[in-house]
């Protein structure tokens, strides 16, 4: 994947030396070059003195083939121009933004982009926002068979009672994120664009868990549909 980042701050930086680690393709665009002397000497990424909303800039960061991108600056306003540029004139689908006022969160969230506020912001968590088709482990028990991991809601479940991820008893749903804020009245709660799900489920079982996650396939929505 190729993925811009907006910001070597601490996170930025920390970002792009874990992506770039996992084999991903990283772009890193700061207004200040000695922002770019926290990454490793041996960062082979792309760097891009100036702003996350100039579209020249983006161009150089090759916008064009990102697959995702993460505003991760000292400014809420630059984070969520960036993050809708991104998202509406170069049409890329994972954005992520970081803000330091958690009011405004629920704001964004209308506009479609998720948001992380700075309290509860990690390398880890957006690397979740960013790469939401991997299962990794935030912790597990010491047997290696109880985890417990953070992935986003896809598209295709907003709209539904998160209460069916756990019909099959193998996963369980212990708390959601939404809009920068954690909740545990999970029961009847209604899923929407932007919510981080913090679920339990056993080793063994990743697979059924995938599968709940999982975009049907075309034939298996038109079966549906025609059942109805």
């Amino acid at each position: 994947m190729h993925i811009v980042i907006v910001g070597c701050g601490r996170v930025g930086s920390g970002l792009a030396r874990t992506l770039e680690a996992e084999g991903h393709s990283v772009a890193i665009i700061d207004r200040n070059r000695k922002a770019f002397r926290r990454l490793p000497s041996d960062f082979k990424g792309i760097v891009v003195e100036g702003s996350g909303f100039d579209r020249t800039v983006l161009h150089d960061a090759k916008i064009e083939e990102a697959d995702a991108v993460a505003a991760v600056t000292s400014g809420d306003n630059s984070n969520i121009l960036s993050a809708r540029i991104a998202r509406e004139t170069f049409g890329v689908e994972r954005v992520v933004a970081r803000i330091y006022d958690p009011q405004r969160a629920q704001v964004y969230q209308r506009l479609g982009i998720p948001t992380v506020a700075t309290v509860t912001w990690t390398v880890d968590q957006v690397r979740s926002w960013l790469l939401p088709d991997e299962f990794t482990p935030h912790w597990r028990d010491a047997t290696g068979t109880l985890l417990l991991l953070d992935r986003v809601l896809p598209e295709h479940l907003a709209g539904q009672k998160l209460a069916t991820l756990e019909s099959d008893g193998k996963v369980r749903l212990v708390a959601v994120t939404r809009a920068g804020v954690p909740r545990l009245d999970t029961s009847g709660l209604v899923g929407q664009d932007g919510d981080l799900l913090h679920l339990v489920v056993m080793k063994d079982d990743l697979a059924s868990l995938e599968a709940i996650l999982a975009t049907p396939s075309p034939v298996a929505v038109a079966v549906a549909t025609k059942a109805h």
